[in-house]
């Protein structure tokens, strides 16, 4: 499928949400950084285990148990096939990223870190990828410490560079920003860190919509993801890891389904990834997920790619023409994301007088108070864009703004 032949607004009939209206127009959706909306293949898949093939995994041994077993170990491997993992033993499911993050905090890192030692963000991160690390700094008496960026919004690799020591004990970055929508070039971030056996996680949330991914190729130790920004249902995710990593680290949580053998003298656990997934999962979510992958694969990640880009690029030269309102965020590479101000507007008064129009944007700190700080701001207001958006969204948001600040002047 090529992106000229690429039919979007069948797309756009593939999601449900998008026939309704929103304040009595038909809603433009703006925020699917933040969530993306569903097609009807994951709701359908969805409706299908509840309705037809319900029953608890890795335990029953009749039919329903089995089959419910087989699809949810299929998406395993899906997932793994997905995002170039060399075993589907990596793959472990998570509620989201930030589990996914507090896993190889908890389970990984924690042993390693000793007073005196440094932690290695960015400082355009989630708090997702701030706070476990602050936590873990402030009870191992270590120290995070925070690669610099520019006024584009790209981290200064030279100053990354020189922030990794020989007491550096793991790197943790964002693969895009989730504000500022850069991609960063976490090739070469990883590699340098790789250079001195430094372990590095990427934090892939905005990234699995956006690009492809091959976690091999990239070279890093653990990515996860998160799949209600890919389609998929909310409370579902994944933390990938080198499997010798993930063989050596002891469990996060505890109870069923995560165990070897159970005596009252010993417990023994079993091998990853079963070790890392205690109690009954979220059997449809993770069945909601592979749907999602499907979907993505059937487009094309490359085609979707090429459809946000050229979106990204017809919405920037939009927002720059229009008066008083500027652009955070100008990395060369960047994914279909756009945080702005108006100026004497408050972003929350920005958002409330698009909802009025019909059109969904996100507007606050973003789960990134200390970007706000970098920036000299409070809060942003941000248009997330995705395959179903138009240039017609485009539009429709340009005017909202326009009567924005006709209002306030």
């Amino acid at each position: 499928m090529s992106v000229a032949s690429l039919d979007v607004e069948s797309v756009r009939r593939d999601f449900p949400i998008l026939s309704h209206c929103m304040r009595g127009q038909p809603l433009v959706y703006l925020d699917s950084a933040s969530s993306a909306q569903k097609p009807r293949a994951v709701l359908d898949a969805m409706d299908e285990l509840y309705t037809q093939g319900y029953a608890n995994v890795h335990r029953g041994l009749y039919e329903l148990a089995e089959w419910a077993t087989s699809h949810y170990e299929g998406v395993r491997d899906k997932v793994a096939r997905f995002i170039g993992a060399a075993d589907p033993r990596e793959i472990v499911f998570v509620r989201n990223v930030t589990e996914g993050i507090n896993l190889v905090a908890h389970s990984f890192v924690r042993e390693r870190l000793g007073s005196g030692d440094e932690i290695l963000i960015s400082a355009m991160e989630h708090h997702a990828n701030i706070v476990p690390w602050q936590i873990l700094c402030e009870q191992a008496g270590a120290q995070l410490r925070v690669a610099p960026i520019d006024d584009r919004g790209e981290i200064l690799v030279e100053e990354f560079e020189k922030l990794l020591s020989p007491r550096t004990r793991l790197v943790a970055l964002a693969h895009v920003s989730n504000v500022l929508g850069t991609v960063n070039p976490i090739r070469e971030l990883i590699a340098l860190a790789r250079e001195r056996e430094i372990p590095i996680l990427i934090d892939g949330a905005q990234g699995v919509p956006h690009l492809p991914v091959d976690v091999q190729e990239l070279g890093c130790d653990f990515y996860g993801f998160t799949g209600h920004k890919l389609f998929g249902p909310t409370g579902v995710g994944v933390i990938w890891g080198r499997l010798p990593l993930l063989d050596a680290m002891p469990p996060y949580q505890s109870g069923g389904d995560m165990i070897e053998s159970v005596r009252f003298e010993k417990t023994t656990f079993a091998p990853p990834p079963h070790k890392f997934e205690a109690g009954t999962p979220n059997i449809a979510g993770v069945i909601g997920l592979g749907a999602a992958i499907d979907y993505v694969n059937g487009l094309g990640i490359r085609n979707i790619a090429a459809w946000e880009h050229g979106l990204l690029e017809y919405a920037t030269e939009a927002l720059e023409s229009i008066g008083k309102l500027r652009i955070y965020g100008k990395a060369k590479n960047k994914a279909a994301v756009l945080s702005f101000a108006l100026d004497g507007v408050h972003p929350h008064d920005i958002g409330t007088v698009l909802d009025q129009e019909g059109v969904a944007i996100r507007a606050g700190h973003h789960c990134a108070q200390p970007l706000m700080e970098r920036f000299g701001v409070s809060a942003m207001a941000r248009a997330s864009l995705s395959i179903y958006n138009t240039r017609d969204d485009v539009d429709r948001l340009v005017r909202a703004l326009h009567k924005t600040l006709e209002l306030f002047g």
